[in-house]
């Protein structure tokens, strides 16, 4: 066998191990080698051996060690897919019982929700329903210098926004009292040290897979430190570590941090603690007491299933099974706070709820509908290969939510006045929508209309158009302003169709048109466009937030009285 064929059949290994949790299997890999290259089927048993050679190789690597080995040689395997798939539930969960399954969705209240957080609550959420189980909110609370009631609070919102039902809600500093036992019966079983050392000097050894000299200490010794960090020892004089292996090639493992000093205020405890557990910790005791049988979780995370198995092992408890599946970003909208945040000290966006935002108020505020943020992330299923999604493909699941109910506008942009005369009536009746029974609206008219720019710049003197609902209009003067007379023509072939609106009743309205924020790694000045344009008076009679589809223009949200934003084609 040649090395190039082998070089393919180790990349395909690799990346199919590395997006199911490390391990691939020999048919697996046959299957993908002979529907690209087809001329080995004559020579499957020649090429067998070679890939279970290559197969076995592969499996015993850790993940860390295949993404490595991935980013070295096949750099491409990690490059973000935009191609959406369309599938429908989500594949059966491993040791599930009916009625017995528990999940949960714990956000930490540090930043407003966004449509990652989003995918992970869907999730669970479905789960639990698939297994008629039961599902829990946990507010991940154990960090008092970055979470704010502002954010738990709008966390709340959104996952209601998203139709989220939830059978236990809790705060995981409830259980405070219950990790200091935990903590402490870790240090008198020895799995677990108080450590002194600084921390560039615990970096620098973690590193270099070396233990300190602090895990050498004995349990009285431990114990005394523990005690002594309730009230003698400032923030980063003294961690809690968890003694794991300093030579484990997963990092997560070299005695990682369980307990450190925080003297932030917390939003509901105040100052009542100052020893504050780790998301490690935390985790680990409360999926164990909260019953959770199933913990997914985006695949950042999957290297802590080792740690989090090592904390409930070490206390005897019970573990959950826990799974991992792709982050979810849109191209060009990035959902970090470390980038939303600057932004808005800028002025670049306005808030976390700016339609250019993939924030759950972001997304609500530009007209997509929770049923189609629901849909999409069903749509994706469980993959762990990068997903970078391109946003028109929640645009395709929320067009099919709008239309129905969007109520059809005419409006017109950088308007242009027409005036006809020989008008045969002095009202006309327009059917709210085309298909659905949504009723008609009466538009009052005198024979002055705005028209769009756009139609105006094709308008020539002596040529016809037909405005919608109306009529044939002969062009009888072009310039700045058109004159027209009422024909009575119902010839519509080549005839260019317009909108328009009536000039006296016409109202004024800005118009919001969000685009991609980023190009690359750069800030699109140009990501959102305003737009003074006049649309019908029965605009001021739609409740805000109603979705409307302006004729040949597309689907908005009406945001108020006077501003709507776009939404999508």
């Amino acid at each position: 066998m040649n090395e190039e064929l082998k070089k393919e059949i180790k990349k395909m290994a690799l990346q199919n191990a590395f997006e199911h949790g490390g391990e691939t299997r020999d048919k697996i890999i046959l299957g993908k080698i002979l529907g690209t290259k087809p001329e080995f089927r004559s020579k499957v048993k020649e090429i067998s051996g070679h890939i279970s050679e290559i197969v076995s190789t592969v499996n015993q690597l850790s993940l860390e060690e295949q993404e490595i080995e991935i980013k070295e040689n096949f750099p491409e395997i990690l490059i973000p897919k935009e191609k959406i798939e369309e599938r429908e539930g989500l594949p059966e969960l491993k040791d599930a019982e009916q009625g017995k399954v528990i999940t949960r969705f714990p956000p930490e209240p540090n930043g407003y929700p966004h449509i990652g957080h989003a995918k992970a609550a869907i999730i669970n959420s479905e789960y639990a329903k698939m297994y008629g189980g039961k599902f829990i909110l946990r507010m991940d609370d154990t960090n008092p210098e970055a979470e704010r009631m502002e954010y738990h609070a709008a966390i709340k919102v959104g996952l209601e926004w998203l139709g989220i039902e939830f059978d236990k809600v809790k705060n995981t500093s409830d259980d405070m009292e219950l990790f200091y036992e935990k903590g402490i019966e870790l240090i008198k079983l020895g799995k677990a040290y108080v450590c002194t050392c600084k921390r560039e000097d615990i970096s620098k050894n973690r590193r270099e897979r070396k233990a300190c000299k602090c895990s050498r200490e004995d349990i009285e010794k431990n114990n005394k430190n523990w005690k002594k960090m309730n009230n003698k020892f400032k923030p980063g004089d003294a961690i809690v570590r968890f003694r794991g292996n300093m030579e484990a090639d997963n990092a997560v493992m070299r005695d990682p941090v369980l307990f450190r000093i925080i003297e932030g205020k917390h939003y509901t405890l105040g100052e009542k603690y100052r020893i504050w557990p780790s998301y490690d910790m935390a985790v680990a005791i409360e999926d164990s007491i909260d019953g959770v049988t199933h913990a997914y979780r985006s695949k950042e995370f999957e290297l802590r299933k080792e740690l989090i198995d090592a904390i409930l092992d070490a206390l005897n408890m019970r573990k959950p099974a826990q799974g991992f599946f792709s982050r979810l970003e849109f191209k060009g909208m990035p959902i970090s706070k470390r980038i939303i945040k600057p932004l808005i000290e800028e002025g670049k966006v306005t808030w976390y709820d700016d339609p250019r935002l993939p924030t759950l108020e972001g997304l609500r505020k530009r007209g997509i509908k929770p049923e189609a943020i629901r849909k999409f992330i069903m749509s994706l299923g469980l993959t762990k290969a990068n997903t970078l999604a391109p946003f028109d493909a929640l645009e395709a699941f929320n067009r099919k939510f709008v239309d129905p109910n969007s109520i059809r506008l005419f409006m017109v942009s950088n308007a242009k006045k027409l005036s006809v005369k020989n008008l045969p009536i002095s009202s006309v009746e327009i059917p709210n929508h085309p298909i659905n029974n949504m009723g008609k609206r009466t538009i009052e008219i005198d024979g002055n209309f705005y028209i769009s720019g756009e139609d105006a710049q094709t308008i020539k003197e002596g040529s016809q158009i037909r405005l919608l609902g109306l009529g044939n209009i002969l062009i009888t003067k072009q310039g700045i302003e058109f004159e027209g007379e009422f024909i009575e023509n119902e010839n519509t072939k080549d005839v260019p169709k317009i909108q328009w609106v009536p000039q006296k009743t016409g109202h004024e309205i800005k118009m919001i048109i969000p685009k991609t924020l980023f190009n690359g790694d750069e800030f699109n000045e140009d990501s959102l466009e305003e737009l003074d344009v006049f649309t019908e008076p029965h605009y001021l009679q739609l409740k805000e937030g109603e979705e409307i589809q302006f004729v040949r223009f597309g689907y908005c949200r009406k945001d108020s009285q006077n501003q709507a934003i776009f939404t999508h084609k």
